[in-house]
This record gives C-alpha cells, sequence and structure tokens, in this order.
C-alpha cells in the first residue's frame, strides 16, 4: 500500500541547530500513530514542514495519491490538501456556542465574499449534530463554548478540524491537563477518526500512547531512534537511556 504521506531524508536547522536530521516517516491513508520522544526531538518540528510552516534544508515530503510534492506550497494549500493540524492549546470561539464553532468550520468555499454570505442550511446543521455526536458535545450544542471543560474544549477544537474533512490530522498532546474520564474519551474519538483518515498523535503520557494500542515512532536528535508496537519500543535500550530512563 502505498503510503498518504511520505517524509524522505529531511533536515531542517536553526541557527546552526539541527532538529530534524535526515527525517523518513511514512503513514498510510486509515492508519493511527504516536510519535514520543524527549523534549528537543524534532516533534513540533516535523509537524511544523507537513504543515508548510518550516522549510526543510533537504529532502522531500509527498502527499496524497498519486504522490505529490508539498516542499513551497503555502500553509493554507496545504490545509485545503487535506492536512489539519491540532495545537497543545485549544484555539475556539469562546463566545460562540458550540453549533456555531462547528458551523464555522465547515469545509465550504472559502473566498471571502462566500464566508460573508454562508447561511448554513439543513444539512450543514445535520452535519454539525453528526459531529457533535462523534465528539461528545451533543447535549452541547447551544452552550457557550468558553463554559466548557478543557478536555471538551479539546474535543470541540477536534471536531472543528473533521469539519473540515481531512485526510490527515495531526493532533499535538491531547490528553495533556484531562482527567481520566476525559482521556479515555480522547483515547476513543482519535481511534474512531482513523477509521476513515491518518491520525498522527504527538504526545508525551506514556499510559495514553499504550491506550491507543498502535504503532509509535521514537524521534530523538531529529531523525527516527525506533518504531514499532509501545511494547517494542519501550524495551529498547536507547529508548530507554534517552527518554524513559531506568
Amino acid at each position: 500500500m502505498s503510503a498518504l504521506l511520505e517524509v524522505s531524508g529531511v533536515s531542517v536547522s536553526f541557527d546552526g541547530f539541527k532538529a530534524l536530521n535526515n527525517l523518513s516517516f511514512n503513514i498510510g491513508s486509515q492508519e493511527l500513530r504516536a510519535v514520543i520522544g524527549p523534549n528537543g526531538a524534532g516533534k513540533t518540528t516535523f509537524m511544523d514542514v507537513v504543515t508548510g510552516k518550516a522549510r526543510p534544508d533537504e529532502g522531500r515530503i509527498s502527499w496524497g495519491e498519486p504522490p505529490v510534492s508539498l516542499l513551497g506550497t503555502s500553509e493554507s494549500k496545504i490545509a485545503v490538501a487535506g492536512i489539519g493540524r491540532k495545537f497543545q492549546r485549544p484555539t475556539v470561539f469562546e463566545d460562540q456556542s458550540v453549533a456555531d464553532n462547528l458551523v464555522m468550520a465547515l469545509k465550504k468555499p472559502r473566498a471571502p465574499w462566500a464566508v460573508l454570505f454562508f447561511k448554513p442550511g439543513r444539512a450543514d446543521w445535520d452535519r454539525v449534530a453528526e459531529l457533535a455526536e462523534e465528539i461528545g458535545l451533543a447535549d452541547a450544542l447551544e452552550r457557550k463554548s468558553g463554559e466548557l471543560s478543557h478536555g471538551q474544549k479539546q474535543w470541540l477544537e477536534i471536531g472543528m478540524l473533521l469539519a473540515q474533512e481531512p485526510r490527515l490530522l495531526l493532533v499535538d498532546e491531547p490528553a495533556a491537563g484531562m482527567t481520566a474520564a476525559e482521556r479515555e474519551k480522547t483515547t476513543e474519538l482519535l481511534t474512531e477518526a482513523a477509521k476513515t483518515r491518518a491520525v498522527v498523535v504527538v504526545e508525551h503520557d506514556m499510559e495514553f500512547v499504550r491506550r491507543l494500542n498502535c504503532k509509535v515512532t521514537v524521534l530523538h536528535e531529529g531523525s527516527v531512534l525506533a518504531e514499532g508496537s509501545i511494547d517494542h519500543v519501550t524495551k529498547n535500550d536507547r529508548v530507554i537511556e534517552v527518554y524513559l530512563g531506568r
């Protein structure tokens, strides 16, 4: 099976520091993957180069079938091509209702006049109800987003990304600051999302990674140190040495 996203030999330097060093990584079209590693391992820079926020010094990034190069493509064009990214801190419109946040995020023509005159129809509200069900906020559609708990805001933001129908979802530390029940729901949400698209989760919380029950890629000093099941990578001596500790 060909990869949906293929990063080959990518290096990125900032002021002489090599954030990525000959990184190669690929993910299939319906796959859940966890990316772990110590601080400074290159996890954020990896997401930055895939989304067009940072430019590699060398290497290539191929996307889709048939594959096209993402190098030199703007962040907005990459988002339209189907790559969605969720940052660690949720960014929702706090004064707007959950329903309004979701309807604003629906995949629609983005020309200024189209956005200005967009009036949601029946199908749009049906899609909003469907998304709210999926993210566990069906009972909160009329609530202001600012009133939600931290975990619920994270789910709303994931819902807003899903509304854009991305083929790849990049999610940064979704479990941070969540209660045990919220983490469980987040596991379900990401696992379910990966049945219809690729989902890459960057995470520090090893217990959460174990629950995802997926292939794990360990980054260290900007390249892949180990890859495989959670049991495989946590028994790797180098992973223990540089990341997990004895």
